[in-house]
């Protein structure tokens, strides 16, 4: 096969190394409900603190997809003593971001209209699902400059998603947890400031189930980085196959089980 995606005469995406040149961060970082945030979370990741990272990236130069945006929700977790962030959710504007993410690694993206844009002296990020508005964030325009190194552990973190890929009967086929982590990394800028979140309720788009509690900080960093092939580290499906495959060593064959 020379595609790893359809419509084999015109690929959804195209192969390549997915390299992002000036992306541009609003990051607001927030206290929410312990028992929302358990709920949300896939076990066997742990929960440190109920702390969520609403992001938004503004991304003008990404290697094969062009110009878009995003946001989304990102949670602190701890996987076998590794500490890193779960993605939850993500909205973006699209297309071929979307089906890369989905078919051959395992972001969780939706189509949305998030938007990232300097408001006189405030950096705004907003997302519209359909007509609704269901975020609104704010921070001062590079009220402090911050530390690089700070910058970079904020956006270097190793990130943990869920890859769910269906049988034709209609079961899951994959169900894993996996691990990825952004690379290559340059920091042009990085600030802080007064920020501040809000989000509205929406049947389609529940961002606001996790509700904002406290705003403990907030970022806007300008970085170029490169998207890293993601990797399981857990199967969720691992136990049932166990139980349901079996193996004939005389005919050197593996057989379902009832």
């Amino acid at each position: 096969m020379k595609h790893n995606t359809i419509p084999l005469t015109v690929p959804a995406f195209p192969t390549t190394t997915y390299r992002f040149h000036n992306r541009e961060y609003l990051n607001i970082l927030y206290r929410t409900d312990p028992s929302a945030l358990r709920r949300m979370t896939p076990e066997p990741l742990e929960i440190m603190e109920p702390l969520v990272r609403f992001e938004m990236m503004r991304m003008p130069d990404a290697t094969g997809l062009g110009c878009y945006t995003e946001c989304g929700q990102v949670i602190p977790v701890r996987f076998n003593g590794e500490e890193g962030d779960y993605l939850h959710v993500m909205y973006l504007d699209n297309y071929p971001a979307i089906a890369v993410g989905r078919e051959i690694s395992a972001y969780p993206k939706l189509l949305g209209a998030p938007r990232l844009y300097v408001d006189n002296d405030t950096l705004v990020g907003t997302l519209d699902y359909g007509s609704l508005r269901v975020a609104t964030a704010t921070m001062g325009y590079k009220y402090f400059p911050i530390d690089k190194t700070k910058a970079f552990g904020e956006i270097s973190r190793p990130i943990f998603m869920i890859k769910i890929m269906s049988g034709y009967n209609g079961e899951p086929r994959i169900c894993e947890l996996v691990r990825t982590q952004i690379t290559d990394i340059t920091i042009h800028e990085a600030w802080n400031g007064p920020g501040r979140l809000q989000l509205f309720a929406h049947a389609l788009a529940p961002l606001a189930d996790l509700p904002v509690l406290e705003v403990v900080a907030a970022s806007h960093i300008l970085t170029d980085l490169t998207l890293a092939p993601v990797k399981p580290v857990y199967d969720y499906l691992a136990e049932e196959k166990i139980r349901e495959v079996s193996y004939d060593k005389e005919t050197s064959e593996y057989s379902a089980g009832s």
